[in-house]
């Protein structure tokens, strides 16, 4: 007498993921993609800076922290700073 047969579904294939940005939008000047952004995880800081006003934001970081966390960091002072 033969077995039953095992029912497997084929394994889907992996989305590829695609990196996360590091260049962004200078709040004061408006230039596209000039604000660079440095993690350096051993000082547990993120630094944010414009190549063309030269404008720069430092914030205190964690482990979760990616570029887009210290860019929305600065545009919220810039909120608040402007109230």
């Amino acid at each position: 007498m033969g077995g039953k047969k095992s029912k497997r579904k084929p394994v889907a294939p992996k989305k590829p993921t695609q990196p996360l940005d590091v260049l962004f939008n200078c709040p004061f000047c408006n230039h596209e993609k000039s604000c660079e952004v440095k993690l350096d995880r051993p000082r547990n800081a993120g630094h944010i800076f414009c190549r063309i006003c030269l404008e720069d934001f430092k914030t205190t970081i964690n482990y979760l922290s990616e570029a887009i966390d210290v860019y929305t960091e600065w545009i919220d002072a810039c909120e608040n700073a402007n109230d």
